[in-house]
């Protein structure tokens, strides 16, 4: 039982270092972006790839409340998309062709790699950055080389990937909300 407890005391210490004022920058990026009639993309692979379709799921769905639609595609959710692009071209290419095709200036990337190194992401927002679409960065400690491309970087303080999801999922969760909440009309329809 000791592991359990081992591992719950360190998530809560990386998870009790995010910082809030960076994540809330990140927040009032988002929502100045859907109130300008502008898109949020998500993109990340393996587990960030899942929690790119979940965020953007949260913000056209709904998280907390009752509201319109928002703006926000995952270009981690068309297979056909993501193979055709990996077999044509190069797996590297997979987000940064779809930005290509669907953003627009203003649009914001939401780039989410727990070691900040992956090259299909870092592509992206070298694409994104061409197009004058503003970016966030989720990743881990040392941020890797998306901590340093990205607009604002929202860093776990944790080098273990397990950690380095948790904490971005609250950060992400935390997106959600003060989007959800600054965009929803007072009569929540």
């Amino acid at each position: 039982m000791s592991d359990v407890h081992d591992y719950i005391v360190s998530a809560r210490e990386s998870i009790s270092s995010l910082d809030p004022g960076t994540v809330s920058r990140a927040a009032e990026l988002c929502i100045e972006t859907v109130r300008n009639g502008g898109t949020l993309f998500f993109c990340g692979n393996g587990g960030s790839a899942a929690d790119s379709q979940h965020f953007a799921g949260e913000l056209v769905g709904r998280f907390r409340m009752e509201r319109r639609a928002l703006p926000a595609l995952a270009l981690t959710a068309n297979s056909a998309v993501i193979t055709a692009i990996a077999n044509d071209y190069d797996f590297t290419l997979v987000y940064s062709r779809q930005l290509e095709a669907l953003a627009r200036p203003g649009d914001v990337l939401v780039a989410i790699s727990t070691s900040g190194n992956s090259e299909n992401v870092l592509k992206a927002v070298e694409k994104a950055r061409e197009m004058k679409v503003r970016t966030i960065g989720l990743t881990g400690e040392s941020g890797g080389a998306l901590g340093v491309l990205a607009d604002i970087c929202v860093r776990a303080a944790s080098s273990e990937t397990s950690h380095v999801q948790e904490v971005l999922l609250i950060a992400g969760h935390a997106l959600c909300a003060a989007v959800e909440r600054a965009c929803a009309p007072e009569d929540g329809v």
